[in-house]
């Protein structure tokens, strides 16, 4: 009767343990390394903004659209955590251990700088010199604190940059959009919502679905605010500006030729958004199915 009581019990807690769903643990936001730059500094109307300095001193090009968005940033972090490996890049594997030892603290460094070189798709995102990343990792190999050396060799604003905002030049550096949307001259009102969410219905591999159920990266579509700096940026220029070759125009009349210029230059930004022909399919949006519709307007 023991014996029968003991199998019972073992029985009871191994359907108790197999009922329980398997649980996803977030990273703590106060272990993620800071990134120490802000996008969008400095922009030399190509597409390019500073990033770190260099080993000559002067600040190393990066995208001006990198880092990317915290937020966004710690999202797809928690991802790859959970899935034990860069879901944008599934060969990279990485972790998060939040001990204090000097082995954690350089994983987690490692999981963070992974994340942003692929955050878009395999190999494609930010590069380390958009962060303080290798600076503070190389803190901790000397067992000095990292948090002293985030904003080390972090390129400033230029004179100009402050004259864009009334306010002080750290917030006019940090937004490409307060600077580019009076010579863009974009009304946000004739910029279509995406229509789609970004994230919606992730399988684990970096996809999830755009229009008509149809896979598409995770990151898009980017955020709106995003965009639509990146999109003044194109129209100021007159071309998209990581990808010179293919020009733009936005109109803003009703016409049929005002409207297919204007969608036109949508599409362009956004397939350019992060460089030349990198950034996010038509199908992350409705932006697809409105160039047909207005394709069919009559002359």
């Amino acid at each position: 009767m023991k014996f029968t009581t003991v199998v019972l019990s073992a029985a009871a807690i191994a359907a108790s343990v197999s009922s329980r769903p398997l649980t996803r643990r977030d990273v703590n936001p106060d272990l993620v390394p800071q990134f120490g730059v802000q996008p969008g500094v400095n922009p030399d109307g190509t597409g390019n903004c500073d990033g770190i300095l260099g080993s000559n001193g002067k600040p190393i090009l990066i995208p001006c659209a990198c880092p990317p968005p915290r937020d966004q940033f710690i999202q797809l972090l928690n991802q790859n955590v959970n899935a034990g490996f860069v879901v944008n890049n599934p060969s990279v594997p990485i972790s998060f251990p939040e001990d204090n030892s000097k082995a954690s603290a350089l994983a987690r460094l490692n999981a963070a700088t992974v994340t942003l070189q692929n955050i878009h798709g395999p190999g494609v995102g930010c590069p380390q010199a958009s962060t303080t990343f290798g600076a503070q990792a190389q803190a901790i190999e000397n067992g000095q604190d990292p948090a002293s050396v985030v904003s080390s060799g972090v390129p400033q604003p230029t004179g100009s940059a402050p004259a864009a905002s009334t306010s002080s030049a750290a917030p006019a550096a940090a937004s490409p959009a307060a600077s580019a949307a009076p010579s863009g001259g974009v009304d946000p009102s004739l910029v279509p919502d995406f229509g789609v969410v970004a994230g919606t219905d992730p399988d684990g591999h970096g996809n999830c679905k755009g229009i008509n159920n149809i896979d598409i990266p995770c990151s898009c579509p980017p955020p709106r605010d995003e965009f639509l700096a990146s999109l003044n940026a194109n129209v100021a220029a007159g071309e998209a500006v990581n990808n010179p070759s293919v020009k733009v125009s936005f109109p803003t009349g009703s016409s049929k030729a005002d409207q297919q210029a204007r969608i036109n230059a949508l599409l362009v930004t956004l397939q350019n958004i992060h460089g030349p022909g990198v950034g996010c399919p038509a199908v992350s949006t409705v932006y697809g199915e409105l160039q047909q519709q207005i394709n069919a307007l009559p002359n």
